[in-house]
């Protein structure tokens, strides 16, 4: 899953940053209001991490303008405004849940966590194609009583492409989905988790063509024109 960070407390946002990635999800930093904005307008983001205190746009004002776009993401704001009245605030304005500087990072990766469970229930946490089923939840894959064993940037794959099956994503639309701005992944890099992928599921009944030029489909095994 692709996360924003929107912190400009360097040494804060670095933290949160590795944390996330180590829990197996791509991480963009934003380190003010108008960056932030500008990101939340081009990219999908399944979890938004919002600082309140930002340079060049306040983060109640980035919360209010990703709402009147119509945008669910969940919002876990982050500030060291305590007060009654700036809770209230950032909840009306849109936050989904509130955190207050300073925090321990176990508590903030369990509400990341919570967050996560709760938008992934509400667009389906469990797909299935063929026999195989991808629980997007659980970050796992499984056909029968077979786990299949992923990394996270494999599981990564399977599940953008298992949310979008029978129809075609491009390697530009996978690797957004798997990186942050600053990490260097190309598509060859797709291209192999694929391969790993095909190799993992050969007894599933399920499969992932290559469209030449286009990108990748999953569907059950022996779909016509496969």
């Amino acid at each position: 899953m692709r996360l924003l960070i929107v912190e400009d407390d360097a040494l804060i946002a670095d933290g949160l940053v590795r944390a996330m990635r180590a829990a197996g999800h791509a991480v963009d930093h934003a380190p003010d209001g108008v960056t932030a904005d500008d990101a939340l307008r081009q990219y999908p983001y399944s979890l938004v991490i919002l600082d309140l205190g930002l340079p060049k746009l306040d983060g109640i004002e980035v919360l209010k303008r990703l709402r009147q776009r119509d945008s669910s993401v969940p919002v876990l704001v982050l500030t060291a405004r305590d007060a009654l009245t700036d809770r209230i605030a950032g909840l009306d304005a849109g936050a989904d849940d509130y955190l207050v500087k300073p925090f321990d990072l176990p508590e903030f990766e369990a509400r990341v966590r919570a967050l996560l469970r709760r938008r992934q229930t509400s667009i389906a946490g469990r797909i299935r194609i063929g026999d195989l089923i991808v629980d997007a939840t659980g970050r796992s894959a499984y056909f029968g009583d077979i786990r299949v064993e992923l990394s996270s940037r494999e599981f990564g794959v399977l599940e953008t492409l298992a949310r979008r099956a029978g129809r075609v994503v491009s390697k530009d639309q996978l690797l957004e989905a798997l990186t942050g701005w600053d990490e260097d992944v190309g598509t060859n890099a797709i291209e192999v988790y694929v391969h790993r992928l095909r190799r993992k599921l050969e007894p599933a009944s399920v499969q992932i063509r290559t469209l030449r030029g286009l990108g990748y489909l999953i569907e059950k095994a022996g779909v016509d024109g496969a």
